[in-house]
């Protein structure tokens, strides 16, 4: 298993990328500015873009696995290497999700904790409805962790 960062050519990646944030313009915003570490075990398997926020808080913008790949440790040593490489950079990890039984009890696994909220985020900002695992995503819960 081996993490790399991208530096060009970042779309390449857009079908991974689109599992995470089905809005390819959303996607767009973060992008570029956005750093993007992809993990690679006999191929791409998961791929994640963080942002510095300022205020020593570092973001995960977007983070994917492959669907044939969910539930076997790729999410988590991703953001464990996240975590572990800008530790000393920054004081707080965070990222944002929707209110989803898939994706809080993931990142609680990972050692986040709810921090705050954005009403009506998924509804202001996207050009359809998102549901996820029959609920439609509408505020954006944030969640964070010392790093």
């Amino acid at each position: 298993m081996k993490i790399k960062e991208i530096k060009e050519n970042k779309k390449q990646f857009l079908p991974l990328l689109l599992l995470a944030d089905e809005q390819e313009d959303m996607i767009d915003r973060y992008i570029n500015k956005g750093t993007m570490y992809v993990l690679d075990d006999d191929g791409v398997k998961c791929e994640c873009v963080i942002t510095d926020e300022g205020k020593g808080v570092l973001e995960i913008k977007n983070i994917a696995t492959e669907p044939e790949y969910q539930g076997k440790g790729y999410g988590k040593a991703l953001i464990d290497f996240v975590a572990t490489t800008y530790k000393g950079k920054y004081s707080i990890l965070q990222v944002g999700t929707g209110d989803s039984p898939l994706t809080i009890p993931f990142y609680e696994k990972c050692g986040f904790i709810r921090s705050h909220s954005i009403k009506n985020f998924f509804t202001d900002n996207y050009d359809h409805s998102i549901y996820e695992a029959g609920t439609q995503l509408v505020d954006m819960i944030y969640l964070q962790k010392k790093i």
